[in-house]
């Protein structure tokens, strides 16, 4: 849409406000509203101001100015308000020097794709992520001096199997054995229905939807792959939907890698490809129908894998499901059909154009600009230096032998080894001035200072309960 197309919808659907939306630095959706009569052709080359210092691990407060400038392509009618509001997302620009804000993640995902591009590598990068999600009926925390608790509930939950719900009807998943169960077991099908059903009115293409192998609600729900900066676009709307309808069904909620002990946790399986000229460049007569050029691409993420992981996977908590032997995979080989392997080749078609990579370690926490875009930039320095990812590995990983274990990489332990290693290996995300040496040491930082020393300093209830009475 240009310009003049969204103040076209705005008026056909008698909009009463404009809903500027952009990404602050971990990740969440930030957003202020105008009037609709404050929209203005210019407002999409000039922008609209705002304070950019209370934005998470952005400027400092004497350098606070900044400008949203909407992008109109993605302009959609919001669902939600009870006002006709139209949604923009937004990229960050300068207001003295007019440059893009290096440490906008959605300028970080348009460098990256503008970089790609001028390797004369592909026009197209693919993505396409899996984001599995949570729907709770109750989530309460709280920590202070004394006390530190979490609660989270859900009619699902198997440890609900006996409590008084007048009457317990029963069907409420065993741990782990929630994926694909028809109803009454799958209790949230309306619910998706409708997450759904928003997605497509907005312009989503959805491909599925089900219940996923956690008890209490476990689900995920697939769209249709995009380019790079428009999946991450889409990815946004995707959780401000999911998150929306729930909360019209009094419930919530989370994208949280790993919220409840013993059962699986939240992955976010990210399937890649590069096209180029309409043509798919992954396919080829290599291993499981690839292309020598996806098996360097394989070689750049294996070779990045750890420093990756810093930004794929940026929470502490990310790393309560990146546990070797469960059901996250941790080590870092690549396989057809074996979904043990950190990263597998999908063989459902043998269509040149299905031909893809599905890397398996992220999950939904990440900011998607910056994950998809770090990504990719693995995958390039592979193509560029022809870093060959070694032998497959098509046996179960979970069923090596210690011996041939040792032979296999893993990723890292914790996000404060994924931070060490973003800090050493970082050059091949520099390149292009796709991510700033700026951005990267602000990225490190604020996670060392805000999420790493944050949980370090706190007390754990399991503790007490190993340590007490020492």
């Amino acid at each position: 849409m240009t310009p003049k197309d969204v103040l076209a919808l705005a008026s056909k659907n008698k909009v009463q406000f404009v809903d500027l939306k952009f990404i602050d630095f971990p990740g969440i959706w930030q957003h202020f509203a105008v009037p609709v009569e404050e929209l203005q052709e210019e407002v999409f080359e000039e922008g609209l101001g705002f304070d950019g210092s209370s934005i998470r691990g952005w400027k400092s407060i004497n350098t606070s100015d900044m400008l949203v400038v909407p992008d109109p392509a993605t302009a959609f009618l919001d669902p939600f308000p009870k006002y006709p509001t139209l949604s923009i997302s937004c990229n960050i620009v300068d207001p003295i020097t007019k440059e893009p804000y290096e440490r906008d993640p959605r300028n970080i995902a348009q460098k990256a794709a503008s970089y790609m591009q001028s390797l004369n590598v592909a026009d197209t990068a693919y993505f396409g992520p899996e984001a599995e999600f949570f729907i709770f009926d109750d989530i309460r925390y709280g920590q202070n001096a004394n006390s530190g608790f979490y609660f989270i509930d859900s009619v699902e939950g198997t440890w609900n199997t006996g409590r008084e719900e007048g009457p317990n009807l029963g069907y409420k998943p065993r741990h782990k054995e929630g994926y694909f169960p028809v109803p009454p077991t799958d209790s949230m099908v309306d619910i998706r229905s409708e997450m759904c059903d928003e997605m497509k009115k907005i312009g989503i293409y959805v491909e599925r939807e089900h219940h996923e192998v956690a008890t209490a609600g476990q689900a995920e729900i697939d769209m249709r792959f995009a380019p790079l900066v428009e999946m991450a676009d889409k990815l946004m709307i995707f959780k401000y939907v999911i998150k929306n309808v729930a909360r019209r069904h009094g419930k919530t909620v989370t994208f949280m890698p790993k919220p409840l002990f013993s059962d699986n946790g939240s992955g976010m399986h990210t399937h890649q490809s590069l096209w180029k000229g309409g043509k798919p460049l992954f396919a080829g007569n290599e291993y499981a129908g690839l292309s020598e050029m996806a098996l360097y691409y394989i070689g750049g993420i294996i070779k990045h894998a750890a420093a990756l992981t810093a930004l794929t996977n940026p929470t502490t908590n990310s790393y309560k499901r990146l546990v070797p032997g469960f059901e996250a995979p941790v080590n870092l080989a690549y396989s057809g059909r074996n979904r043990s392997a950190a990263i597998r080749i999908p063989m459902y078609s043998a269509s040149p154009k299905a031909k893809r990579v599905e890397v398996r370690f992220p999950d939904p926490s990440c900011n998607p600009y910056i994950a998809f875009s770090a990504m990719l930039m693995a995958g390039l320095d592979g193509i560029e230096n022809k870093i060959h990812p070694g032998e497959p590995l098509d046996k179960d990983i979970y069923d090596l032998d210690p011996e041939e274990l040792a032979g296999v990489p893993a990723v890292p332990a914790s996000l404060e080894d994924a931070l060490d290693a973003l800090e050493t290996d970082h050059e091949f995300l520099k390149k292009g001035d796709v991510f700033t040496e700026d951005a990267l040491m602000a990225w490190i930082n604020y996670k060392r200072n805000n999420e790493v020393n944050a949980l370090r300093q706190r007390p754990h209830p399991h503790e007490f309960f190993m340590y007490y009475d020492i």
